[in-house]
């Protein structure tokens, strides 16, 4: 998308908290209590659900797994901001991944620049946001991957950067894993996101290991 046709977007959805507020008083009053910035505005962030809270907590094991014995990035969880500055706009996605040569700066508080994958879980007050307006913000950015997790519709989105700078859809194989280059061996099962016992941390050790071959 192009960057003037998003800033000319209408506002924000979200429960919008202050308007005219700068970058530095947000991080300062607001970043740390779940809100995002967008151009000026505050909105706070819907409370999550138990089955948001849990597949999220789910992926963050899985990802600190991988990276535990394949030490090229790092994850990050919300409420941590990720800086878009050529946008105008800080978001907090649910799960943030960085690798190790991504060119941005990562801070003790933020994630100055896009990061590799961001990750959404969708909300029920979160549909429009997470399709459509963090959709067009992380292409716009320069986010390599924007993954959208839908458990209520038990729905995944797997969005890739292309060279000309717009996200195409990569679907899971055959088998209904994910993959992506950007995170060499791991293999994301799909269905066990919408399984109503996610696996336990002893499982997805385990499991993550296999794929690795540590």
């Amino acid at each position: 998308m192009d960057h003037a046709v998003l800033q000319a977007q209408t506002a924000p959805t979200g429960d919008i908290v202050a308007t005219g507020v700068s970058a530095e008083d947000y991080m300062q009053q607001y970043a740390a209590t779940f809100h995002e910035w967008v151009q000026g505005v505050v909105i706070k962030m819907s409370p999550v659900s138990e089955l948001h809270d849990v597949l999220t907590i789910y992926l963050r094991i899985l990802l600190d797994t991988y990276f535990s014995l394949k030490p090229i990035g790092q994850v990050r969880n919300a409420p941590f901001v990720m800086q878009m500055d050529a946008i105008d706009r800080f978001r907090e996605p649910d799960l943030q991944v960085i690798l190790h040569d991504n060119p941005g700066q990562l801070t003790a508080t933020a994630m100055l620049g896009p990061a590799d994958i961001c990750i959404e879980v969708v909300s029920a007050k979160s549909v429009k946001r997470d399709y459509g307006e963090k959709f067009a913000e992380y292409e716009a950015a320069g986010v390599r991957e924007y993954w959208v997790i839908d458990p209520q519709r038990q729905r995944s989105q797997f969005n890739r950067l292309t060279e000309a700078g717009h996200y195409t859809l990569v679907a899971p194989d055959d088998d209904d894993h994910y993959t992506t280059p950007l995170l060499p061996r791991l293999a994301l099962h799909v269905p066990t996101l919408w399984a109503e016992k996610l696996p336990n941390v002893i499982d997805v050790v385990a499991a993550v290991q296999a794929m690795v071959g540590e």
